[in-house]
């Protein structure tokens, strides 16, 4: 994860071939319920963090250089396609067409995590940086302000750019554990 950008703009070709990427992974029932609000002009970014991070808090913001990235794109999911979806005939048996409180799992999320981490990782194999971020209490706001329908929820962010060094996050020093302690095979 990239907190620091050089202010170049990025190819627009090269942003939509990524949002392409992540049109083509995963989704429960093939559901086509995901979109990518992609912010790529220094006015819509600057509205983005006038909207999340204000004037007042900037002068303190650890990641200075992450409000440098020249993309941003919201991904969001409209959770209702999901129901929709599960109602149509060869889904119809999995009770899932009724409405969203029926999903023990909200797929919604899963499918909206894989498109946001397929251009993630074709940001890497393109040279680009890139930081997925949450929105958390700014939700709403960003959702108005970017005209975005109702019915959709945002999934996160993705900050993308041409990276620059960068100090790493706190959580990049955590211990993980080894590969023989999350490994399970054919038992607990």
């Amino acid at each position: 994860m990239i907190r620091a950008f050089a202010a170049r703009q990025v190819d627009a070709a090269v942003v939509d071939d990524l949002i392409d990427l992540a049109r083509h992974a995963p989704a429960a029932g093939n559901t086509d319920g995901r979109d990518f609000l992609v912010l790529d002009t220094p006015s819509a970014t600057a509205t983005y963090w006038d909207t999340t991070l204000p004037a007042d808090r900037r002068e303190s913001f650890r990641w200075a250089q992450l409000l440098a990235a020249p993309v941003l794109v919201v991904v969001l999911v409209r959770p209702e396609s999901w129901v929709e979806r599960y109602a149509e005939p060869d889904k119809a048996q999995t009770g899932l067409g009724h409405d969203a409180d029926a999903w023990p799992v909200p797929y919604w999320w899963v499918d909206g995590g894989m498109a946001a981490m397929t251009i993630l990782h074709g940001a890497v194999d393109v040279d680009l940086g890139a930081l997925f971020f949450g929105t958390f209490e700014h939700e709403a706001a960003v959702l108005a302000r970017f005209g975005v329908p109702g019915d959709r929820r945002i999934v996160g962010v993705i900050a993308l750019g041409h990276p620059m060094p960068h100090e790493a996050g706190r959580s990049a020093s955590r211990r993980r554990r080894p590969v023989d302690e999350v490994v399970h095979r054919n038992a607990w």
